[in-house]
Parts: C-alpha cells; structure tokens; sequence
C-alpha cells in the first residue's frame, strides 16, 4: 500500500459546480485541508459537495458559507475521507474569483 501527500489548487470564477478532485479507482484520499482566498472586496458564498459514487448520493458539507472580502480561510476542520471515484466539488454563489488549495493524502 502506497502513500502519497499531495497538493492541487483551483482558481474559480464560475457559478457552475466545479469538481475540485476525485478519487481514481482503487485509491482512497484523506483530505487534511481545505483553505479557500476571497480575491475580491465582495462577499461570495461557497457551497462544498460529496458526491458518494458507491451510494449514487450527493452531500453537501458545507452550505452557503459566506466568504470576507480580501481574506483566507480553512473551511475544514477535520480530516475528510474520499473513497474509489467520489468526488468533492465546489459550487460559487457569484462569478467572484477564489482561489481553492486542498492538501491530502492518496492511499493506493
């Protein structure tokens, strides 16, 4: 069994769901860290989805939390497990530019 730490970050300006990673088959991923920046003087909201594949359901983890002007956040505060081929996704309530950077871990 392989372990793997890994970063990506999404620049997001877009109202439409984003899927921000998703789990290859046969690896599973613990998310240690979700920071999100508010490049602007606005005050978005950020909704943060699960889509479980192996359940056919979509949650929501976070819901239409409101973001500060010009600042960053960790929007988690516990580690959050992906499992094969789920999917976290992120949803913008404006075309607002944020910037999402997520730390975790592949286990394979």
């Amino acid at each position: 069994m392989a372990n793997n730490y890994k970063f990506t970050g999404v620049a997001l300006a877009t109202t439409d769901q984003t899927a921000i990673i998703t789990a290859a088959s046969g690896e599973n991923i613990i998310i240690k860290s979700i920071i999100i920046t508010n490049n602007t003087a606005n005050t978005p909201t950020v909704t943060l989805d699960v889509t479980d594949t192996s359940a056919s359901a979509t949650y929501q983890i976070l819901r239409t939390h409101a973001l500060t002007a010009n600042t960053s956040e960790e929007l988690i505060t516990k580690p959050l497990v992906l499992e094969a081929t789920d999917i976290l996704k992120a949803t913008m309530s404006s075309t607002d530019s944020v910037h999402i950077a997520v730390s975790y871990l592949v286990i394979t």
